[in-house]
């Protein structure tokens, strides 16, 4: 497509104008004044014909994946083929999604005698997703400058936002020294583990429930079993995707929060050694990943993870219980990231609970809404209207210590944690667990 530029228009005003007004006050220069004119319009023309060569031989090479974080600016690179090796001055530009922040155009000078030439483009993304790149704008002008030649260049690549964990990571840096043991300083391992390494003869001071009853007799004599600390125990993240979760939690969207925080339990425990894995379900089970270490795996959590978005259903709690209970026989450690200050989907989450709670350790966590709380814990109270407020803050805290009471029961941890605190809370209670040997 070829489009008129602003010299074009001048000059053609510089040109027809004063022609125009010679011709009328003068009728017998007309003859003259229509010639150059004409002559004019030729080199415009000629100047047209010849601003497809501009453009023509460029070709363009995107890398075929982007990978970026959420709010933070990424440079790629772009490989600009020139075909016949000639200097040429071009301007390149690509339809990015309103969600990416990014120049629209650069002028860019392809060098004399270079086929190939590089091109760094910075973006930053404002939303997580994926987002496909189709399409790329390339313009040159024409020899004398009065029109731009554009062609529609097209390109394979997609550009892949990931939660961006910088915050949260400097949030539970503390968390992450490896001085000996996890925690912020080295803590001793209670208790003697729970798997079994290797058979001893009897000691005096062994307890009677560590003898091994079937090589005593097999022996004739005392016969001691030896444990060693686990090393390796399995970690799923259990992500509620329901109607609950994209609510807003103190500025920030709950649901973001929430893979956020998964991620970073994932990276604590890649650091442990441990093996990770992932479960996403709403009125249906969406993703499931398999525990399993390494920085590869790592990368499949993420990717099962950064297109993921809440949906207006009803958490089908039933099923979710069932596929745990059928998909998951090694007894794990379960996080919980969900939502239960519905009364309906609190009893669905109670009710069958017992399928898994004495297989499987079992964390519920859910992120705090603003103003549930105990009444009178905040003493800014001014108004009659913020009584009311607290009033109904303290009346949904109270049936969420219902619903952890039950949970405590039956052997469940529940906990209420605070928005900005997630990260660094989930950590720890995987910390503290490992620490007890409570798996």
């Amino acid at each position: 497509m070829i489009v008129p530029r602003t010299r074009l228009l001048f000059w053609t005003a510089a040109v027809t104008m004063p022609l125009s007004l010679f011709a009328a006050i003068a009728p017998e220069t007309a003859p003259f004044c229509v010639l150059i004119a004409s002559v004019f319009g030729a080199a415009v023309i000629a100047d047209g014909w010849l601003a497809n060569r501009s453009v023509a031989g460029i070709a363009l090479e995107l890398p075929p994946v982007i990978r970026t974080s959420k709010d933070r600016a990424s440079r790629f690179q772009i490989r600009i083929k020139n075909e016949v090796a000639r200097q040429r001055s071009i301007r390149l530009g690509f339809a990015w999604p309103p969600q990416i922040s990014a120049p629209e155009a650069l002028d860019v000078d392809l060098p004399h005698d270079a086929r190939w030439s590089h091109l760094e483009w910075t973006c930053t993304p404002a939303r997580r997703g994926k987002y496909p790149i189709t399409s790329a704008f390339v313009e040159g002008g024409s020899p004398v400058g009065f029109w731009a030649a554009r062609r529609a260049i097209s390109v394979t690549s997609e550009v892949r936002v990931y939660p961006n964990l910088m915050e949260e990571r400097r949030k539970v840096a503390a968390l992450f020294l490896n001085r000996g043991a996890f925690g912020i300083h080295a803590q001793r391992q209670v208790g003697q583990g729970r798997d079994f390494e290797k058979l001893r003869e009897y000691v005096a001071g062994d307890g009677f429930d560590e003898i091994h009853w079937k090589a005593t007799a097999r022996r004739g004599k005392p016969i001691t079993k030896l444990f060693q600390i686990e090393r390796t125990q399995e970690v799923y993240v259990v992500i509620d995707a329901s109607r609950l979760s994209p609510r807003d939690a103190g500025g920030t969207p709950l649901f973001e929060r929430i893979i956020t925080a998964a991620l970073v339990l994932g990276l604590a425990a890649e650091r442990q050694g441990d093996l990770f894995g992932l479960l996403v379900f709403s009125d249906k089970i969406e993703r499931f990943v398999r525990a399993k270490n390494g920085k590869v795996h790592y990368g499949v959590c993420r990717d099962a993870l950064y297109t993921l978005h809440a949906r207006s259903v009803t958490p089908d709690f039933d099923e979710l219980w069932s596929f745990l209970r059928l998909r998951l026989r090694r007894r794990a450690l379960i996080v919980f990231l969900t939502s239960l200050d519905d009364p309906a989907l609190a009893d669905s989450f109670i009710r069958n609970v017992n399928l898994i709670r004495l297989q499987h350790f079992m964390l519920v966590n859910m992120i705090r809404q603003p103003g549930v709380r105990p009444l009178f814990t905040d003493s800014k109270v001014s108004l009659v209207d913020d009584l009311y407020e607290q009033l109904a803050g303290h009346l949904q805290w109270q049936k969420l210590r219902r619903v952890q009471k039950a949970l405590e029961r039956r052997g469940v941890q529940f906990s209420l944690l605070e928005n900005e605190r997630l990260s660094t809370e989930l950590v720890a209670q995987y910390f503290s667990v490992k620490q007890r040997q409570l798996l």
